[in-house]
């Protein structure tokens, strides 16, 4: 079988995504800045006889990133699906008005950077299979700007740009580029956005393949 990453692994919706694919029959590797996280992660899953493997990288580090990813596929074999779904930090949510450039640069190495990193570091193991999915997580601000979230705002929507050049120009060759966009907190018990009922949306988003971005709830304007 093959594998799916899950780029951010956390114990909400990382943990949830990698439990759902993971009773499909995917091993899982699990890549977030703590090791130690995504270590008892992998145990937990191993409980329920899925195979999972934790990796540790940053994903403002371009090479740790790679990294990591390469040391999953040679533990795990090839990987299938990518989820790019890593937590922005508090400090990218500036309002406009206070947001110097030098602001910008950890949204755009989280948003940017590392979801190309992701994508470049697993696409030619895709192109070996004749098959893909790439999986990219977005908080509202990717569609709707919000003033209080500059550097978010404007990475997301960078992010969204990727993706969709990604979705137009894969398609043909079998990989499925799609967006989930979560608007607000992912809250656990929601009919819409509790982890699991997410988890669900991505598989049918990876099962049927089609279109770019998804919403997991109606967006506030």
């Amino acid at each position: 079988m093959t594998t799916i990453a899950i780029i951010g692994a956390g114990p909400g919706l990382g943990a949830a995504v990698a439990h759902r694919f993971g009773r499909e029959g995917f091993d899982v590797a699990l890549v977030s800045r703590s090791h130690e996280r995504t270590n008892a992660l992998a145990a937990d899953l191993a409980e329920d006889g899925i195979t999972a493997r934790g990796f540790a990288a940053d994903v403002r580090d371009p090479n740790a990133l790679a990294a990591a990813l390469d040391a999953a596929h040679v533990a795990l074999g090839p990987i299938e699906i990518l989820q790019y779904s890593p937590v922005p930090h508090r400090d990218f949510m500036r309002p406009v008005l206070e947001t110097t450039p030098a602001d910008l640069t950890g949204p755009i190495e989280f948003s940017v950077y590392g979801p190309v990193t992701a994508v470049q570091q697993v696409l030619p193991g895709m192109r070996a299979l004749g098959r893909g999915t790439v999986l990219l997580v977005n908080g509202g601000t990717a569609v709707v700007p919000h003033p209080d979230r500059a550097g978010t705002s404007l990475a997301f929507a960078a992010e969204s740009a990727y993706g969709q050049l990604l979705h137009d120009t894969l398609g043909a060759e079998g990989i499925h580029v799609a967006q989930l966009v979560i608007p607000g907190a992912i809250v656990p018990g929601h009919h819409r956005k509790d982890p699991a009922v997410l988890a669900e949306t991505l598989w049918g988003i990876h099962r049927h393949r089609h279109g770019f971005r998804h919403f997991a709830d109606d967006l506030a304007t």
